[in-house]
């Protein structure tokens, strides 16, 4: 691609994502203030660490937002076409021919925030929320949009219990990351920004865009969700956000047709490895305790954190920070053979076994602690006396 339009379409996504976070920030002001009246505020109790009632809403912000920059991006793709840039306008086609299968998935995806909302308001069942999730998450992959496998894999029956599976797996991800200030927010903003460049380096277009669109979108979030919080996102927004990238995710391309290296197909699993480890560690913990798997509790990976001595702003950071460090070895993925992804995946292993260890390693520390404030704790009358 000549370099003029490579900047002409980097300003364009700069430009969207601006847009996005402008919108984001000003609708979450406007939530803050509009969501007491509505009964809509997160009250402390249980298991929760928030001392007084926070607002919800900042989901409907985020959708909102999004879904104005992609509408007024579809309006000028069908009706402005001839007014935008060159650069921008040679893709109108494209755009034009996808739009319907994001319809389909913003649609889908909206669904699933208004589930979410209603959880807000009313604290929906688990058996519910989980079908409304499968059905829509199904639906996606009876629209075409599917994970593309290979070799036995290639049926489309597999590929769309696939799909089904790992849209289900992000949207339930998210939301259980959202267990602390900033959270799913900052960690769904990096997943954004890492798919969007992975699809960006192979040629896409059409995803990346939108994925610009809901990073921006989320740092205009995060202006009213970093600690201490002024906005929850709630379940609205965590469900949104975790059904959107999951959708994108499948309906994006990480890797070039007729490319030597099929590996781009991992992208997915590697920036997303600490939500995903965060989602399966904790329902490891509470089955392993007799407890339902959709319980809520502070048995997560920020919490764990957060026991082992880090202030919650850093247990974020470290969480960011990982995340970044398992997402940017995928963008290599589509340009290593196998031996070169091998080493990407033992990379991405070998931080989450730092993780693993130093939890256990913090666990076993707790323990010893506690043995010997017995060992030196003064022995109670009785035992005393008994002698």
């Amino acid at each position: 691609m000549p370099l003029p339009d490579l900047r002409v379409l980097l300003f364009t996504g700069l430009a969207l994502g601006a847009s996005a976070f402008v919108l984001s920030a000003v609708f979450c002001a406007t939530a803050r203030r509009m969501a007491p009246r509505w009964g809509l505020l997160d009250r402390p109790g249980g298991h929760k660490g928030h001392k007084a009632p926070v607002p919800l809403g900042g989901g409907v912000a985020i959708w909102f937002s999004v879904l104005i920059v992609v509408g007024a991006c579809g309006l000028a793709a069908l009706w402005g076409g001839s007014l935008l840039p060159e650069a921008v306008a040679r893709h109108v086609g494209g755009l034009r021919e996808r739009s319907g299968e994001f319809a389909i998935i913003l649609g889908l995806s909206t669904i699933v925030m208004v589930m979410g909302f209603i959880d807000d308001r009313v604290s929906l069942n688990w058996r519910p929320r989980l079908a409304i999730q499968m059905g829509c998450a199904a639906a996606v992959a009876m629209a075409g949009v599917r994970v593309t496998l290979f070799g036995p894999f290639a049926h489309p029956m597999v590929g769309g219990a696939v799909t089904v599976l790992w849209i289900v797996a992000l949207t339930n991800a998210f939301n259980m990351l959202d267990n602390m200030d900033g959270l799913s927010a900052s960690v769904g903003l990096i997943a954004a920004a890492l798919f969007g460049a992975a699809q960006a380096a192979v040629g896409g277009l059409f995803s990346p865009a939108v994925l610009i669109i809901v990073v921006g979108a989320l740092a205009g979030f995060l202006v009213h969700n970093h600690h201490p919080a002024r906005l929850y996102m709630g379940d609205a927004g965590s469900n949104f956000l975790g059904f959107l990238l999951g959708s994108m995710t499948v309906a994006g391309a990480f890797f070039q047709e007729g490319a030597a290296s099929p590996f781009g197909v991992l992208t997915p699993l590697l920036v997303m490895a600490v939500p995903l480890y965060d989602m399966t560690s904790v329902i490891l913990i509470r089955i392993s305790e007799g407890r339902s798997p959709f319980q809520a509790d502070r048995r997560h990976f920020s919490h764990r954190l957060v026991a082992r001595g880090l202030t919650p702003p850093r247990a974020v950071w470290t969480i960011d920070l990982v995340t970044l460090a398992c997402g940017l070895g995928a963008l290599l993925l589509h340009r290593l053979d196998a031996w070169g992804a091998g080493v990407v995946l033992a990379q991405t292993g070998c931080l989450l076994g730092v993780v693993a260890i130093l939890e256990l390693s913090g666990n076993n520390t707790e323990r010893h602690l506690a043995q010997a404030r017995l060992e030196t704790a003064d022995p109670p009358p009785s035992s005393i006396e008994a002698g």
